[in-house]
Protein backbone atom coordinates (compact mmCIF):
# COMPACT_ATOMS: atom_id res chain seq x y z
CA UNK A 1 0.00 0.00 0.00
CA UNK A 2 1.37 3.34 -0.88
CA UNK A 3 2.30 5.40 1.82
CA UNK A 4 -0.14 8.53 2.56
CA UNK A 5 0.92 11.99 3.38
CA UNK A 6 -1.30 12.29 5.90
CA UNK A 7 0.10 13.31 8.88
CA UNK A 8 -2.24 12.95 12.32
CA UNK A 9 -2.39 14.71 15.28
CA UNK A 10 -1.80 13.04 18.56
CA UNK A 11 -3.24 14.35 21.64
CA UNK A 12 -1.07 13.47 25.16
CA UNK A 13 -2.16 10.47 26.27
CA UNK A 14 0.15 8.36 28.57
CA UNK A 15 -1.21 10.01 31.90
CA UNK A 16 -2.86 7.69 34.61
CA UNK A 17 -2.45 4.41 31.87
CA UNK A 18 -1.21 1.30 32.55
CA UNK A 19 1.32 0.75 30.75
CA UNK A 20 3.56 -2.68 30.62
CA UNK A 21 7.64 -2.12 29.47
CA UNK A 22 9.63 -5.69 28.33
CA UNK A 23 13.36 -5.13 29.22
CA UNK A 24 12.71 -2.17 31.36
CA UNK A 25 15.94 -3.00 33.46
CA UNK A 26 18.47 -2.74 29.90
CA UNK A 27 19.52 0.66 28.78
CA UNK A 28 16.78 1.67 26.67
CA UNK A 29 13.71 0.39 29.09
CA UNK A 30 15.18 2.72 31.78
CA UNK A 31 15.48 5.53 29.97
CA UNK A 32 11.76 4.28 28.22
CA UNK A 33 9.98 4.44 32.15
CA UNK A 34 11.64 7.77 33.55
CA UNK A 35 10.21 9.73 30.37
CA UNK A 36 6.77 7.69 31.28
CA UNK A 37 6.84 8.24 34.82
CA UNK A 38 7.54 11.89 33.97
CA UNK A 39 4.22 11.70 31.94
CA UNK A 40 2.06 10.48 35.02
CA UNK A 41 2.05 6.78 33.39
CA UNK A 42 1.35 3.80 35.68
CA UNK A 43 4.60 2.19 34.87
CA UNK A 44 5.06 -2.18 35.40
CA UNK A 45 7.78 -3.79 34.22
CA UNK A 46 8.79 -7.67 32.83
CA UNK A 47 13.01 -8.26 32.30
CA UNK A 48 15.21 -10.20 33.90
CA UNK A 49 17.37 -8.42 36.88
CA UNK A 50 20.06 -5.42 35.38
CA UNK A 51 23.25 -7.23 34.12
CA UNK A 52 26.19 -5.95 36.25
CA UNK A 53 27.47 -4.10 32.99
CA UNK A 54 24.33 -2.22 32.76
CA UNK A 55 23.72 -0.46 36.37
CA UNK A 56 21.12 2.42 34.59
CA UNK A 57 18.18 0.70 36.19
CA UNK A 58 19.39 0.64 39.96
CA UNK A 59 21.48 4.44 39.43
CA UNK A 60 17.47 6.01 38.00
CA UNK A 61 16.44 4.23 41.38
CA UNK A 62 13.52 2.61 39.48
CA UNK A 63 12.16 -0.25 40.86
CA UNK A 64 10.21 1.46 44.01
CA UNK A 65 8.66 3.88 42.08
CA UNK A 66 7.33 1.18 39.29
CA UNK A 67 3.75 0.34 40.07
CA UNK A 68 5.11 -3.81 39.40
CA UNK A 69 8.35 -5.08 38.94
CA UNK A 70 8.54 -8.80 37.93
CA UNK A 71 11.38 -10.88 36.95
CA UNK A 72 10.56 -12.64 34.43
CA UNK A 73 12.35 -14.72 31.65
CA UNK A 74 10.70 -14.40 27.90
CA UNK A 75 11.18 -18.38 27.71
CA UNK A 76 8.74 -18.83 30.79
CA UNK A 77 5.38 -18.42 28.23
CA UNK A 78 3.03 -19.30 31.23
CA UNK A 79 4.75 -16.38 33.46
CA UNK A 80 4.12 -14.06 30.87
CA UNK A 81 0.59 -15.09 29.68
CA UNK A 82 -0.11 -14.44 34.09
CA UNK A 83 1.70 -11.57 34.50
CA UNK A 84 -0.23 -9.59 31.47
CA UNK A 85 -3.42 -10.62 32.88
CA UNK A 86 -2.80 -9.18 36.23
CA UNK A 87 -1.70 -5.70 34.61
CA UNK A 88 -3.99 -5.30 31.64
CA UNK A 89 -1.92 -2.99 30.08
CA UNK A 90 -3.50 -0.04 28.09
CA UNK A 91 0.14 0.17 26.02
CA UNK A 92 3.18 -2.51 25.34
CA UNK A 93 6.64 -1.45 24.77
CA UNK A 94 8.10 -4.70 24.25
CA UNK A 95 12.18 -3.96 24.20
CA UNK A 96 13.51 -7.50 25.99
CA UNK A 97 15.98 -9.04 24.44
CA UNK A 98 19.14 -10.66 24.09
CA UNK A 99 21.04 -7.46 22.37
CA UNK A 100 24.40 -8.14 21.52
CA UNK A 101 25.64 -9.49 17.86
CA UNK A 102 28.90 -10.79 19.60
CA UNK A 103 27.67 -12.47 22.10
CA UNK A 104 25.09 -14.18 19.87
CA UNK A 105 28.28 -16.00 18.17
CA UNK A 106 27.98 -17.77 21.56
CA UNK A 107 24.69 -18.17 22.28
CA UNK A 108 22.80 -18.43 19.28
CA UNK A 109 20.43 -20.50 20.76
CA UNK A 110 19.61 -18.66 23.71
CA UNK A 111 19.24 -15.67 21.01
CA UNK A 112 16.79 -16.92 19.26
CA UNK A 113 15.01 -18.65 21.82
CA UNK A 114 14.64 -15.32 23.53
CA UNK A 115 14.09 -12.89 20.66
CA UNK A 116 12.31 -14.79 18.22
CA UNK A 117 10.67 -17.32 20.47
CA UNK A 118 10.05 -14.86 23.59
CA UNK A 119 8.51 -12.04 20.94
CA UNK A 120 5.53 -15.19 19.86
CA UNK A 121 4.92 -15.53 23.88
CA UNK A 122 4.27 -12.35 24.39
CA UNK A 123 1.45 -12.00 21.36
CA UNK A 124 0.56 -15.13 22.38
CA UNK A 125 -0.13 -14.09 25.36
CA UNK A 126 -2.23 -11.27 23.88
CA UNK A 127 -4.65 -13.27 21.54
CA UNK A 128 -7.75 -13.39 23.98
CA UNK A 129 -7.14 -10.01 25.41
CA UNK A 130 -10.41 -8.14 25.17
CA UNK A 131 -9.18 -4.59 26.10
CA UNK A 132 -7.91 -1.59 24.08
CA UNK A 133 -4.12 -2.39 24.20
CA UNK A 134 -1.08 -1.03 21.66
CA UNK A 135 1.63 -2.89 21.10
CA UNK A 136 4.91 -1.37 19.96
CA UNK A 137 7.28 -4.53 19.16
CA UNK A 138 11.09 -2.98 19.25
CA UNK A 139 13.53 -4.79 16.90
CA UNK A 140 16.33 -3.07 15.02
CA UNK A 141 17.84 -1.85 12.10
CA UNK A 142 20.06 -5.05 11.67
CA UNK A 143 16.57 -6.91 11.07
CA UNK A 144 17.18 -6.47 7.10
CA UNK A 145 19.21 -8.23 4.75
CA UNK A 146 22.18 -6.53 4.37
CA UNK A 147 23.47 -5.97 1.39
CA UNK A 148 26.14 -3.34 2.39
CA UNK A 149 24.07 -0.94 0.30
CA UNK A 150 25.11 3.04 0.60
CA UNK A 151 21.11 3.89 0.53
CA UNK A 152 18.90 3.73 3.37
CA UNK A 153 17.23 0.02 4.07
CA UNK A 154 12.88 0.89 3.51
CA UNK A 155 10.38 -0.97 5.98
CA UNK A 156 9.55 -3.02 2.59
CA UNK A 157 12.91 -4.43 2.13
CA UNK A 158 13.68 -8.11 2.97
CA UNK A 159 14.24 -9.42 6.55
CA UNK A 160 17.20 -11.00 6.89
CA UNK A 161 20.88 -11.25 8.77
CA UNK A 162 23.98 -12.29 8.84
CA UNK A 163 25.01 -13.05 12.49
CA UNK A 164 22.57 -14.86 14.75
CA UNK A 165 21.10 -11.56 16.24
CA UNK A 166 20.57 -10.21 13.65
CA UNK A 167 18.84 -13.42 12.02
CA UNK A 168 16.94 -13.82 15.74
CA UNK A 169 15.51 -10.03 14.92
CA UNK A 170 14.58 -10.83 11.25
CA UNK A 171 12.92 -13.87 12.81
CA UNK A 172 11.16 -11.71 15.47
CA UNK A 173 9.77 -9.47 12.54
CA UNK A 174 8.11 -12.23 11.12
CA UNK A 175 6.52 -13.33 14.20
CA UNK A 176 5.47 -9.94 14.64
CA UNK A 177 3.69 -9.70 10.83
CA UNK A 178 2.00 -13.63 11.43
CA UNK A 179 0.76 -12.71 14.62
CA UNK A 180 -0.61 -9.24 13.30
CA UNK A 181 -2.06 -10.58 10.70
CA UNK A 182 -3.35 -13.45 11.88
CA UNK A 183 -5.09 -12.45 15.35
CA UNK A 184 -4.72 -8.74 15.40
CA UNK A 185 -6.61 -8.04 12.66
CA UNK A 186 -9.18 -4.68 12.63
CA UNK A 187 -12.28 -6.64 14.84
CA UNK A 188 -9.25 -7.40 17.55
CA UNK A 189 -9.20 -4.92 20.53
CA UNK A 190 -5.38 -5.58 20.57
CA UNK A 191 -3.39 -3.51 17.99
CA UNK A 192 0.65 -4.57 17.54
CA UNK A 193 2.97 -2.60 15.86
CA UNK A 194 6.95 -3.29 14.63
CA UNK A 195 9.69 -0.54 15.49
CA UNK A 196 13.40 -0.40 14.28
CA UNK A 197 15.86 1.70 15.43
CA UNK A 198 19.61 2.62 14.37
CA UNK A 199 22.48 2.52 16.68
CA UNK A 200 21.34 3.88 19.57
CA UNK A 201 23.68 5.85 22.21
CA UNK A 202 23.37 7.75 24.87
CA UNK A 203 24.39 8.42 29.08
CA UNK A 204 23.78 5.35 31.21
CA UNK A 205 24.70 2.52 29.03
CA UNK A 206 27.67 0.42 29.96
CA UNK A 207 27.18 -2.65 27.92
CA UNK A 208 29.60 -4.47 27.05
CA UNK A 209 31.28 -4.98 23.66
CA UNK A 210 29.43 -1.38 22.39
CA UNK A 211 31.58 1.38 21.59
CA UNK A 212 30.81 4.26 24.13
CA UNK A 213 30.86 2.30 26.62
CA UNK A 214 33.47 0.59 25.62
CA UNK A 215 35.00 4.47 25.65
CA UNK A 216 34.43 5.75 28.55
CA UNK A 217 35.15 2.70 30.12
CA UNK A 218 38.83 3.29 28.83
CA UNK A 219 38.88 6.76 29.48
CA UNK A 220 37.99 6.11 33.29
CA UNK A 221 41.47 3.66 33.09
CA UNK A 222 42.89 6.47 31.44
CA UNK A 223 43.61 3.96 28.60
CA UNK A 224 43.55 4.20 24.94
CA UNK A 225 40.13 3.27 23.66
CA UNK A 226 40.09 -0.48 21.64
CA UNK A 227 38.59 0.13 18.05
CA UNK A 228 38.08 -3.40 16.49
CA UNK A 229 35.73 -2.01 13.49
CA UNK A 230 36.91 2.03 12.84
CA UNK A 231 35.00 2.35 9.20
CA UNK A 232 32.65 0.66 9.95
CA UNK A 233 29.42 3.02 9.29
CA UNK A 234 25.96 3.35 11.42
CA UNK A 235 23.48 5.40 11.89
CA UNK A 236 23.99 6.76 15.02
CA UNK A 237 21.37 8.42 17.03
CA UNK A 238 20.66 9.67 20.36
CA UNK A 239 18.42 6.69 23.06
CA UNK A 240 15.67 9.81 22.91
CA UNK A 241 15.04 9.79 19.28
CA UNK A 242 13.73 6.52 18.75
CA UNK A 243 11.84 6.34 22.09
CA UNK A 244 10.16 9.62 20.60
CA UNK A 245 8.92 7.63 18.04
CA UNK A 246 7.78 4.67 19.73
CA UNK A 247 6.14 7.10 22.15
CA UNK A 248 4.28 8.72 18.99
CA UNK A 249 3.42 5.78 17.20
CA UNK A 250 2.00 3.90 20.13
CA UNK A 251 -0.35 7.47 20.92
CA UNK A 252 -1.19 7.59 17.10
CA UNK A 253 -2.40 4.10 16.98
CA UNK A 254 -4.07 4.55 19.93
CA UNK A 255 -6.30 7.67 18.81
CA UNK A 256 -7.81 5.21 16.12
CA UNK A 257 -6.62 5.93 12.66
CA UNK A 258 -9.33 4.87 9.85
CA UNK A 259 -8.28 1.62 8.29
CA UNK A 260 -6.51 2.66 5.53
CA UNK A 261 -3.88 4.27 7.52
CA UNK A 262 -3.89 2.09 10.37
CA UNK A 263 -1.81 -1.05 8.13
CA UNK A 264 1.42 1.16 7.22
CA UNK A 265 1.33 1.89 10.22
CA UNK A 266 1.48 -1.21 11.88
CA UNK A 267 3.60 -2.67 9.21
CA UNK A 268 7.24 -1.67 10.58
CA UNK A 269 8.64 1.60 11.02
CA UNK A 270 12.46 3.11 10.67
CA UNK A 271 13.05 5.65 13.50
CA UNK A 272 16.80 6.51 12.61
CA UNK A 273 18.80 9.70 12.21
CA UNK A 274 19.43 11.92 9.41
CA UNK A 275 21.83 10.75 6.65
CA UNK A 276 24.25 13.24 8.48
CA UNK A 277 24.81 11.18 11.25
CA UNK A 278 25.86 8.20 9.34
CA UNK A 279 29.73 7.98 10.51
CA UNK A 280 32.19 5.42 10.91
CA UNK A 281 33.54 3.87 14.12
CA UNK A 282 36.56 6.23 13.72
CA UNK A 283 34.56 9.11 13.68
CA UNK A 284 32.28 8.87 16.43
CA UNK A 285 35.66 7.94 18.70
CA UNK A 286 37.50 11.04 17.42
CA UNK A 287 33.58 13.41 18.36
CA UNK A 288 34.11 11.96 21.41
CA UNK A 289 37.18 12.62 22.40
CA UNK A 290 36.20 16.34 21.73
CA UNK A 291 34.68 16.28 25.31
CA UNK A 292 36.27 14.07 27.13
CA UNK A 293 40.38 13.68 26.07
CA UNK A 294 42.00 10.95 25.54
CA UNK A 295 43.28 8.61 22.27
CA UNK A 296 42.18 5.73 20.96
CA UNK A 297 44.03 2.57 18.88
CA UNK A 298 42.81 0.67 15.95
CA UNK A 299 42.39 -2.82 17.20
CA UNK A 300 41.12 -4.43 13.55
CA UNK A 301 41.39 -8.29 13.22
CA UNK A 302 41.06 -9.04 9.70
CA UNK A 303 39.88 -12.91 11.10
CA UNK A 304 37.16 -11.46 14.14
CA UNK A 305 33.88 -12.32 13.39
CA UNK A 306 31.77 -10.83 11.05
CA UNK A 307 29.87 -7.65 11.75
CA UNK A 308 27.82 -5.76 8.80
CA UNK A 309 29.92 -2.62 7.74
CA UNK A 310 27.40 -0.08 6.11
CA UNK A 311 24.13 0.12 7.30
CA UNK A 312 21.61 2.90 7.00
CA UNK A 313 17.66 3.51 7.51
CA UNK A 314 15.23 5.42 5.47
CA UNK A 315 13.09 6.89 7.65
CA UNK A 316 10.81 9.04 5.08
CA UNK A 317 7.81 6.69 6.48
CA UNK A 318 7.82 7.93 10.24
CA UNK A 319 8.07 11.72 8.79
CA UNK A 320 4.60 11.26 6.15
CA UNK A 321 2.93 9.28 8.75
CA UNK A 322 3.74 10.58 11.58
CA UNK A 323 5.57 14.01 10.87
CA UNK A 324 8.00 12.14 13.08
CA UNK A 325 11.91 13.41 12.64
CA UNK A 326 15.11 13.48 14.55
CA UNK A 327 15.43 16.40 16.94
CA UNK A 328 19.65 16.51 17.65
CA UNK A 329 22.11 16.06 15.11
CA UNK A 330 25.31 14.20 15.12
CA UNK A 331 27.51 16.72 17.15
CA UNK A 332 24.45 17.16 19.55
CA UNK A 333 23.95 13.71 20.19
CA UNK A 334 27.45 12.94 20.56
CA UNK A 335 27.57 16.26 23.23
CA UNK A 336 24.69 14.89 24.66
CA UNK A 337 25.70 11.45 25.39
CA UNK A 338 29.64 12.58 26.83
CA UNK A 339 28.24 15.26 29.14
CA UNK A 340 26.04 12.62 30.76
CA UNK A 341 28.44 10.58 31.72
CA UNK A 342 30.94 13.09 32.95
CA UNK A 343 28.51 14.50 34.91
CA UNK A 344 27.80 11.31 36.63
CA UNK A 345 31.00 10.91 37.26
CA UNK A 346 31.05 13.71 38.83
CA UNK A 347 28.48 12.90 41.12
CA UNK A 348 25.25 14.22 39.84
CA UNK A 349 22.02 12.34 39.89
CA UNK A 350 21.40 10.09 37.43
CA UNK A 351 18.00 10.32 37.36
CA UNK A 352 18.27 14.19 37.61
CA UNK A 353 20.72 14.02 34.35
CA UNK A 354 18.13 12.00 32.25
CA UNK A 355 14.90 14.43 33.62
CA UNK A 356 17.00 17.01 32.33
CA UNK A 357 18.09 16.04 28.56
CA UNK A 358 14.39 14.37 28.28
CA UNK A 359 13.56 18.17 28.75
CA UNK A 360 16.27 19.73 26.33
CA UNK A 361 14.88 17.45 23.54
CA UNK A 362 11.27 17.99 24.22
CA UNK A 363 12.48 21.71 24.05
CA UNK A 364 14.00 21.91 21.10
CA UNK A 365 11.61 19.08 19.20
CA UNK A 366 9.19 22.04 19.91
CA UNK A 367 11.51 24.45 18.69
CA UNK A 368 11.87 22.30 15.92
CA UNK A 369 7.86 22.09 15.37
CA UNK A 370 7.97 18.22 15.33
CA UNK A 371 4.38 17.44 15.73
CA UNK A 372 4.53 15.37 18.97
CA UNK A 373 6.13 18.17 20.72
CA UNK A 374 3.77 20.48 20.47
CA UNK A 375 0.24 18.21 20.52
Amino acid sequence: MPVSSTKLEVPLGFAGKRILVTGHTGFKGSWLCEWLLGLGAEVHGIALDPQDDQPLFDQLKLSPRLTSDHRIDLRDRAAIREAIQAIRPDFIFHLAAQPLVRLSYDIPVDTFAVNALGTAHLLDALREFTEPCVVICVTTDKCYENKEWLYGYREVDAMGGYDPYSASKGCAELVIASYRRSFFGSEHSVTVASARAGNVIGGGDWALDRIVPDCFRALERGEPIQVRNKTATRPWQHVLEPLSGYLNLALTLAAGPELELRHPLTAGMNFGPTLASNRTVAQLVEALLQHAPGSWEDQSDPMARHEASKLNLAIDKAFHLLGWQPVWNFSDTISHTASWYTDQAKGQNASQLCQIQIAEYTAAARVAEVPWANS
